[in-house]
């Protein structure tokens, strides 16, 4: 407490001495506050009564983590304004406050410092100060341009369905929804997307919206600029790798898994069944909707959808979880030892100790903060521990998934599901770089302690 108390008194008295990872972390914490007191007035529901601040808090969270848990159906309880805020905060929250803040300063022509330049390099996990700004426009082009193509598509679902307003409203929301990997919906009854599970361009649309929004935003410009995979920088590798292994290893077990169950894919048609496969492989890695009903899956596919979950997407991108370049870090390091290489070695490149060092950290800090969260949701909750697991997960990667348990949540099991969400999309080592006193490059270099022998 000591510790936060002083980094309030910083931000309150001395600006100038507030790290960048306290700025994120503060910056999304302000922007959720203003979103829940706003999703708090009458004029934000449909039956014109204020809603509690728990339920606009748990929601507001929700839509600037791009999580997609939700305690009351948003196609229901919300009225168009209520959804309105919902559709804003999660674009915020999927490009960032730094982001959305450039876009300010651009169009009032502000200048826009090197102070200023150092927090959008860092809320956007570049390695360079240089022509960051010109990269967030791009950010900004690439977002707009996929959700507008995104909802001209969806166009075509919704409105012959829903009439020629609302089916504009809905192809807007879902394509940003999507993109950002949010995992909203205005469906209503707590469907998300499964009366659409046999419909070939809604799903397709969907899942492309949620791989490029996921991949982040280095790797899609560096995809289009290059094209070729051994010209990519290693980073873009690293990302494409994983997911496409992820993506299609997921492709694989679910096909198995859930080909004969009943109550998922066993009697759709063999469109709906590829379909449902391929999206349930594409939305645990943060994006929130689903097109079979969760809670309905097998043992071993709620297992693999929990994996999935935790590792999340990529960085510099809309979506949460402890990253794919973390998990291939990891990955590759296990290859590299069984290998007998006393380096991580990946095409024909090195990776640094210290990029090993925080990917063990982060892992470790996400199973810390999961461990936590379960053993107080056990006491908290009338739930099994798989549904517990399953949503603590679900919010630390902020995926959105459940299997049906998100309303009926304690008070207490729903700021501790809010801490995660929150946790899961600013980052636990932001987080942790946030709270702890991070010493500088020269401090740290002054001493070095002697070598001690473990054995492992």
């Amino acid at each position: 407490m000591r510790k936060i108390s002083r980094i309030l008194i910083k931000i309150f008295v001395g600006r100038d001495k507030i790290r960048p990872p306290q700025i994120l972390v503060l910056g999304f914490a302000v922007i959720i506050f203003f979103g829940a007191m706003v999703l708090s007035l009458p004029i934000s529901s449909v039956s014109g009564d204020r809603t509690d601040l728990l339920t606009a808090l748990f929601t507001a969270t929700s839509a600037v983590c791009v999580t997609g848990l939700v305690v009351v159906d948003t196609g229901t309880y919300w009225s168009n304004f209520g959804q309105g805020v919902i559709l804003f905060l999660i674009q915020i929250g999927g490009l960032g406050f730094m982001t959305m803040t450039t876009l300010i300063f651009l169009i009032a022509g502000k200048r826009i410092t090197i102070k200023e330049r150092i927090l959008i390099k860092d809320s956007l996990s570049s390695n360079t100060l240089e022509g960051v700004v010109r990269f967030v426009k791009y950010i900004l082009a690439f977002t707009f341009l996929a959700e507008l193509a995104g909802a001209i598509v969806l166009a075509f679902t919704f409105i012959p369905l829903y009439g020629g307003v609302k089916g504009v409203a809905l192809s807007i929301f879902h394509s940003v929804s999507a993109f950002c990997n949010a995992g909203f919906d205005l469906v209503g009854g707590f469907r998300s997307l499964t009366p659409f599970v046999n419909n070939i361009s809604l799903n397709l649309t969907v899942i492309i919206l949620i791989i490029l929004g996921g991949l982040g935003f280095s790797v899609v410009n560096d995809v289009f600029k290059i094209k070729k995979f051994k010209r990519l920088n290693f980073h873009s590798k690293i990302v494409l790798s994983i997911s496409a292994v992820l993506i299609i290893t997921a492709f694989i077990i679910f096909g198995i898994l859930e080909s004969g169950n009943l109550d998922t894919v066993k009697d759709l048609p063999l469109h709906g069944k590829f379909l449902s496969t391929l999206f349930l492989a594409v939305t645990p890695r943060t994006a929130g909707f689903n097109t079979v009903d969760m809670a309905s899956l097998t043992m071993g596919s709620l297992v693999f959808v929990i994996f999935l979950m935790f590792i999340g997407g990529s960085p510099g991108s809309t979506a949460g979880g402890v990253k794919t370049t973390t998990f291939g870090v990891l990955l590759y390091t296990l290859i590299s030892v069984l290998r007998g290489r006393k380096e991580t070695e990946v095409f024909g490149r090195t990776i640094s100790a210290d990029t090993v060092r925080r990917a063990l950290s982060i892992i470790m800090i996400g199973m810390g903060l999961l461990f936590i969260d379960v053993l107080i949701l056990t006491f908290t909750e009338d739930a099994g521990l798989v549904e517990i697991v399953f949503e603590a997960v679900s919010a630390f990667g902020t995926v959105g998934l459940s299997m049906g348990i998100t309303p009926q949540l304690s008070s207490v099991g729903r700021v501790m599901i809010m801490i995660t969400m929150f946790a899961g999309r600013v980052g636990p080592l932001t987080i942790a770089f946030a709270i702890s006193e991070v010493q500088s490059d020269m401090e740290a270099g002054k001493y070095r302690y002697p070598e001690g022998k473990v054995i492992v």
